[in-house]
């Protein structure tokens, strides 16, 4: 994904900011990371440069995880949610937190 892309999205659910943490990056594309929205607390991770943006009901979390737990954000076994509560929230977005 092209940084400079980032200052046209905005979350597809309720068009709120979007924050990003950057984990890998080559020179002005982002190969992976998490874009988090400001208002309704939903992820969206970044895999090989694709940012997962889809309905809730369409995202694989069996798709998502192996990169999420890569880069210790290891959600709670059961989560059923693409929303980062409580604590889960304040890690995450302490890690590589570029945006």
């Amino acid at each position: 994904m092209q940084s400079r892309l980032l200052e046209k999205m905005c979350c597809p659910f309720d068009k709120g900011d979007l924050n990003i943490s950057i984990f890998k990056q080559e020179e002005n594309e982002i190969i992976e990371g998490l874009l988090t929205c400001s208002d309704c607390q939903r992820y969206f991770p970044i895999i090989y440069g694709i940012p997962i943006m889809t309905p809730d009901e369409y995202r694989q979390k069996s798709l998502e995880a192996p990169v999420m737990k890569k880069w210790g954000l290891e959600l709670p076994a059961g989560y059923q949610s693409f929303r980062l509560d409580g604590p889960t929230t304040a890690r995450a977005l302490e890690m590589g937190d570029n945006g």
